[in-house]
């Protein structure tokens, strides 16, 4: 049996080494490594597999939160709401632009930002919501969306870790997530399940004036060379990162069905177990398993993850301290808000391995030693 990986991205590269390496060379070759044509076309591929008018590559994804709150205009002290239950990139961005972070709970269920949560957090000064399409599933974007609508909020989709989930709406409608909101942002961090070889995000929307201030903010406010109409950024994906991504494009669907098969076999094997619950899947989401996280009833989490590692079996815990405890926020007072389900979940997640190379063998093996841990 092959080492098991909580990612396992150099067996994932070998299977497509030869596209990658000639994607490369083309480029080594071209030496238009900044903004060279593999970036548009990039864009373009991508803005046509989510069926969105605009793509605005950047730098990463955590610039692609920044850039969309720097082109909505939104000063210092409006309020962002976002779950707390979250990587802190989400969250970060907001303080950093001098907005003021709202966090609040998420359904036990999905991991998802909690609508009830969501409208009674809204005040006067709240100016945007940005679900996060927590683990691959997608959060509630229809009643999102209206609660946005009615109160007339921004939505910016944190996309990160579910790009090409789909969204089911009461109408039957499909969307993939990151393009329901106004903007959607993603990462192409390695570990992505669209992965750039380093760092790399991109912005989405359907706003031909949006998307036209979005790209000129991530080029340092230029509107042509040397004229520099808003204060900007420098955030770029380069050429080498966009031909990589556009090669592993086109094994996007492919990985993603790998993973929900990952996810299948996590599921059988833990049926029905008392002190184990498998992660949900909703009716209107197609979950994508970034990670597949169990939740624990009744077992030392911290004790199985130690137990798992020697064995050689990795997991991880997302998110050990969740963003309204975090010491950056202490300003903002928010340490004492009362959030049940993001205290529950954090102290009882555990994330098995789950990726596109993974085997029946090790499959098995990471299945059967939980079991043998959890029913001692």
């Amino acid at each position: 049996m092959r080492p098991i990986q909580m990612v396992d991205t150099k067996t994932q590269y070998h299977k497509i080494k030869s596209e990658v390496d000639e994607a490369v060379l083309a480029v080594m070759e071209s030496t238009a490594f900044i903004n060279g044509k593999i970036v548009q076309d990039f864009s373009a591929h991508l803005s046509s597999y989510l069926q969105v008018k605009h793509t605005i590559p950047c730098a990463n994804g955590t610039d692609a939160l920044q850039i969309a709150m720097m082109a909505l205009g939104l000063q210092p002290g409006d309020e962002v709401i976002t779950p707390s239950f979250t990587y802190i990139a989400t969250t970060e961005v907001i303080a950093l632009l001098k907005l003021t972070p709202v966090f609040v709970d998420v359904d036990a269920k999905t991991f998802c930002m909690d609508p009830v949560a969501l409208e009674k957090a809204i005040t006067p000064k709240t100016k945007a919501i940005v679900p996060v399409h927590l683990y691959g599933h997608a959060a509630p974007m229809s009643a999102i969306m209206e609660i946005a609508k009615k109160h007339n909020l921004f939505v910016i989709e944190d996309n990160a870790q579910a790009i090409g989930c789909e969204y089911t709406f009461p109408d039957g409608t499909i969307k993939k997530t990151g393009t329901i909101g106004y903007i959607g942002t993603t990462s192409f961090y390695p570990s992505k399940n669209l992965g750039a070889f380093g760092d790399g995000g991109a912005i989405f929307t359907n706003d031909d004036t949006m998307a036209a201030l979005m790209k000129m903010i991530a080029n340092h406010g230029q509107s042509k060379q040397y004229y520099h109409d808003v204060v900007g950024c420098n955030s770029r994906l380069d050429s080498i990162q966009a031909a990589i991504l556009d090669i592993k494009l086109k094994h996007l669907e492919e990985y993603i069905q790998a993973r929900r098969s990952a996810a299948d076999y996590y599921d059988k094997a833990f049926a029905a177990h008392p002190k184990i619950q498998t992660p949900f899947r909703a009716p209107y989401s197609r979950h994508v398993f970034h990670q597949y996280t169990l939740v624990l009833e009744n077992v030392n989490r911290d004790e199985l993850k130690l137990f798992l590692a020697h064995l050689s079996i990795p997991a991880m815990i997302y998110y050990t301290v969740p963003g309204h405890k975090q010491k950056m926020f202490a300003s903002f007072n928010v340490a004492s808000q009362v959030m049940p389900v993001t205290d529950w979940l954090t102290s009882r997640v555990i994330s098995l391995p789950i990726h596109t190379e993974l085997e029946e063998e090790q499959l098995e093996f990471i299945s059967a030693k939980v079991l043998e841990f959890v029913n001692k």
